[in-house]
């Protein structure tokens, strides 16, 4: 079940994806939705992601590229020739600075 809580985050972030392409913004909400490893990471391979939505898997890759390009996906890691993204924390409005306190 979907919390309240989950449910604004992910309406915040249709709101921040105004102005992309529907392929783009589904893109987007695929990596928001889908579940993911402690670092954030989506763990399936685009031919898998393609095909949960209904997408060719050469426009899903073309799609996910415009993604990253316009800041939105990162790349996690690299398996063989498989790559992992996830959303870019800063684009989901959290703090991923940890500030530096001086030694005394």
């Amino acid at each position: 079940m979907i919390s309240s809580d989950d449910k604004q985050k992910n309406l915040e972030l249709l709101e921040k994806t105004v102005g992309m392409t529907a392929n783009q913004r589904l893109v987007v909400m695929l990596y928001a939705l889908h579940p993911t490893d402690r670092s954030g990471a989506v763990l399936e391979t685009a031919a898998n992601l393609a095909k949960l939505v209904g997408m060719a898997a050469p426009v899903f890759s073309r799609t996910r590229k415009q993604v990253i390009e316009a800041g939105w996906l990162e790349e996690t890691e690299r398996i063989g020739h498989i790559r992992y993204y996830r959303l870019d924390p800063k684009r989901m409005g959290e703090n991923v600075v940890i500030p530096l306190r001086r030694a005394t």
